[in-house]
Formats: C-alpha cells, structure tokens, sequence
C-alpha cells in the first residue's frame, strides 16, 4: 500500500509527486545520484525501496554519467528503467543520451531544469535541456506539476511504443520545491493506459540469443543510421497526439494536443509562445489584459522535440506580431525556443517574431515583465531582447 491515496487529489510537493507516479509505473531499475534541485525525487524513492513500497532494484551511482550508464544497461536486457537529472547533471550524461538514443532504447529521465556553470547557479532555466536538444531524445515541458505527473505515464507510453528515449522537463524550484493539488493515478488505472513493457523480438541483449547494440558503423552505414532516427523522432508527433488523446480518455483529463496547447490565441493579435512554467505568469496576465481589452493569446510549446513546425505556423499566421519568451539562450544568435519558432514559420507568416530572453538563473519572471514584453514585441529594433534587468 501506497502512504497516499490514489486517483485523489493531495497537496503535494512536485519532486515527490514525481516520485510517486514513477513507483506507481513499476521501473525495474532506478538509477541515482543527486544533485539540487533533483535530490527529492531519488530520496523519495530510496525511501519507497526502504519501506517495502516498491520493488525496483535502486542503484546508487558515483556519478551522472554512471547513472545514465546503468539505465542505459538495464534497458538494453528489455527491461522499464529510469533516472532524474540536470544542469552540469545533465551535460556530465551527454556521451550516453547520445547512446542510448542511437541505440533506440525506451529509457524515461527527468530533468528538472537548472541554470548551467560558470559562474555556479542552482536557480531555474531550461538551458541544460535545451543544449542536448539534439541528441535524439524526445522533449517534452510541463507547466504545473499534474501536468509533469501526467507527461510521465505518457512518455513511458511514448518511449515503449516508438523506442526512443524521453526527457519529461519540470523547472527546477518552481515546480519540484513548490507544493500544489496533484492527482496520482493508482497501477491499476496505469495499466488501462500503459502496458506492462514487453521489448521488440531481437531487440535485448540476451545471453540465450547473443547479439550488439550500438555497434561499430562504417562511413556507408553512419548516416542512414543517423537519417533513421533523424526520421522517425521527426514522426514522432503523430504518436503523441494519438497517445495523448487516449490518456484523456482513460484518466479525463489532459492539456492541448500533446505537442501543444493554445491559450486565447482565436482572435489574438498579439501571441506569446512559451514552454514550462512560465506559462501560468503568462496566462494570469493575458486575463488581466482581455479584461480591459487588449487582444492577447498564449501558444504553450508542450513538446520541443519533435518539434510541432505545423501547429506553430498555422496558429502564429493569425498574429500581428509574435513575442518568443525563452529562459535559455544561444550564445552569440537568440533564444533557443525563438530560433526554431523563426524556423517553422519562415515563409509562412508575415508577422515579425522577436526573441525574449528571460528568467536566467533563476531571475523572477513577473507580470510586469509579461506586460513589457507584450509592449516590446510591436516594437522595432533589437530582435533579441534581455528582460527583467
């Protein structure tokens, strides 16, 4: 028996949360290593092995790299795995995100954004997800923490079914350290959504049947090896739509269409796009501004890879002028987020699209800071903008 009461809804911190769907999703085998603001979650569950709540197989690692090194090995014998993570966390596993995407394991890590070094800053940003954007996992942002409760069944349904890896992105402090209403579903209810995992034939390592995983490829294998994931992480979204469609079916609830969601965007002129937390600042200003008048709408990106290049430039051609409100940033170009919005909407809208840069290190992002951008964003000028100095 679980210490809280299923399919109810608890006040709850989100790094327990977390916790608690992950052990109610039976891994086989937790890897872990702390670091802040990630800590909570593998203490949670260490205690939850302690106290006989649960029965995967934890393993204390002597580092990030190592912990993405053992799911990587758990997951190559067919069995659910899982790990959490971030920021220098985060960058230490880079080496093995790349593997085990290549080796199209379906392994689940949660990273709970945190600004990167130098100079050391615990606070949030989504910089340390977003630099490893390319290495073939899935992305996937929430904005509240029944939203990252949720986005975790529905990436263990998503790695299984396409066997990729997902990353499920929370921001760190704002959402692991804050406590709001969450509903945990029971095994059961799980089970209705997500199977027990029963990996592909020939796809394990298996000492009755031997074989590789993630041999040597010469130059006239490498890129169609490459193309293939490249394809089929790119073809992605239509599996996330579908998924997330039946996850509202079976649990009643569930935001947008997985890939995203829009906020007042119908008769908007002005839209801000946006991913992660930020968004619940965004949405309380927009109804301030409706209120007296102002036409404002919200595109919330849900899944950054794959990327929803479609969704984002039929509901942007709406706009008079688009705002991008990222907390990370490219050195020497613009925001991350802003630059694939740029991308997806090239030749396809006549709006212009300027890069806000907010948020760093865990700087406030506040209503006034919304409002300025909203002023901002009809203006000429700079089109990468820092806010919040």
């Amino acid at each position: 028996m679980s210490r809280l009461q299923q399919n109810k809804k608890q006040i709850l911190e989100g790094s327990h949360a977390v916790a608690e769907i992950v052990k109610n999703l039976k891994p086989a085998v937790v890897a872990a290593y702390p670091i802040t603001p990630q800590t909570h979650i593998v203490e949670d569950l260490s205690k939850m092995k302690s106290d006989g709540l649960a029965d995967f197989e934890f393993i204390n690692a002597e580092s990030e790299f190592a912990a993405a090194s053992i799911v990587l090995g758990a997951s190559s014998t067919g069995v659910r795995t899982y790990t959490a993570t971030n920021a220098q966390g985060l960058l230490l596993m880079t080496e093995v995100l790349f593997n085990i995407a290549g080796m199209r394991l379906p392994v689940v890590i949660t990273c709970t954004n945190r600004a990167v070094s130098a100079p050391i800053n615990i606070w949030n940003d989504q910089q340390d997800s977003l630099t490893i954007r390319d290495a073939g996992w899935l992305q996937l942002y929430a904005e509240t923490n029944q939203e990252t409760v949720d986005l975790h069944i529905l990436a263990y349904k998503l790695a299984e079914s396409l066997m990729l890896p997902v990353m499920v992105n929370m921001d760190g402090f704002v959402l692991t350290h804050t406590f709001e209403a969450v509903e945990i579903p029971e095994t059961s209810l799980i089970k209705k959504f997500l199977p027990d995992y029963v990996p592909p034939k020939d796809s394990i390592l298996d000492t009755k049947n031997p074989r590789s995983l993630g041999t040597f490829a010469a130059p006239d294998r490498y890129m169609e090896i490459r193309q293939e994931l490249f394809n089929d992480v790119a073809a992605a979204s239509k599996e996330i739509v579908k998924q997330n469609l039946e996850f509202k079916k079976v649990f009643g609830r569930g935001r947008g269409n997985g890939l995203i969601e829009e906020y007042k965007t119908k008769d908007a002129e002005i839209i801000l796009v946006a991913m992660g937390s930020v968004c619940g600042t965004i949405k309380e200003t927009i109804d301030e501004l409706r209120a007296k008048g102002k036409k404002i709408g919200l595109l919330k990106i849900i899944s950054f890879r794959p990327f929803p290049d479609n969704g984002i430039a039929r509901i942007l051609s709406k706009a008079k002028c688009v705002g991008v409100i990222d907390k990370s940033i490219s050195i020497g170009s613009e925001g991350v987020l802003a630059s694939d919005i740029k991308r997806a909407c090239f030749g396809k809208i006549k709006a212009p699209i300027k890069s806000f840069i907010v948020g760093l290190g865990g700087r406030d992002i506040t209503k006034k800071i919304i409002r300025d951008i909203i002023d901002s964003a009809k203006d000429k000028g700079k089109e990468t903008v820092f806010m919040g100095k």
